[in-house]
């Protein structure tokens, strides 16, 4: 349902209490009359340095995703984007399509996930299937993370798990060690680097490292942010975030 600031389109932004990437980046990204009313997840901003650590906090994000769904939902969005990759790479239950199905019978509108998001975008680039991943994530992350874009039909000929230390650190990595990783993941073969990891601030790095390396870099809230735009039926040009939602 349209309102006075959201003349075209009101989302609904579900993402973890711990992340302050995701709404600064979405809002840099918003074109005119697109508002984002952002829900948040409670989830505590617990260590991940083990895998069983991780594991625990996955577990503790989905105890608390419905409540943030209903929380959104309280505005009348015309969508709502899941802004926390982690949930939609995460081998569980469901697979993704099946998280999709339940979230949008329980919100009763349309859900914009990650892990298709990403697909979306590297489609859009042609005949894409050798990729590089760039991710905040401990090696049991990782290991979901590639098992994911392989089960999508990609080759993972990279992938970088920076290993952050907790969900509000993830936000803590610095821009210089971002580029870093991009170069750290590239070589000759590989055709398009793509980020995962929605608190890690990587939407500006991706579009700069675009224009020093000559082929696509994207960022996971890029992604999701396009292809909520584009199934909604907004198709502006923006700039600054590198060439997937300046040139698609």
């Amino acid at each position: 349902m349209p309102d006075a600031l959201g003349y075209r389109l009101k989302f609904g932004v579900v993402t973890p209490a711990t992340n302050t990437v995701v709404q600064p980046e979405l809002d840099a990204m918003r074109p005119r009359g697109v508002t984002n009313q952002v829900s948040r997840v409670v989830i505590p901003d617990t260590p991940v340095d083990t895998e069983q650590e991780f594991a625990n906090m996955m577990q503790t994000v989905r105890a608390s995703l419905e409540a943030a769904v209903d929380s959104a939902m309280a505005c009348a969005p015309a969508a709502v984007i899941m802004a926390m990759s982690a949930e939609t790479f995460w081998e569980g239950t469901l697979d993704v399509a099946a998280v999709q199905a339940h979230l949008e019978a329980r919100a009763g509108t349309r859900v914009i996930l990650g892990a298709q998001a990403c697909q979306a975008a590297i489609e859009r680039y042609g005949g894409v299937r050798r990729i590089a991943l760039i991710t905040p994530y401990m090696p049991s992350g990782d290991a979901q993370v590639r098992r994911a874009f392989t089960d999508s039909g990609f080759e993972v000929v990279n992938l970088l798990g920076l290993k952050s230390n907790s969900p509000l650190l993830m936000a803590h990595e610095p821009p210089e060690k971002l580029r870093r990783a991009v170069r750290e993941v590239d070589d000759p073969s590989v055709e398009l680097i793509m980020q995962v990891g929605t608190n890690l601030a990587f939407a500006k790095v991706a579009g700069e490292a675009e224009q020093w390396l000559g082929k696509p870099v994207l960022a996971v809230n890029t992604c999701t942010y396009w292809h909520a735009l584009r199934t909604c039926g907004i198709d502006d040009r923006i700039e600054g975030f590198g060439s997937l939602l300046a040139e698609h």
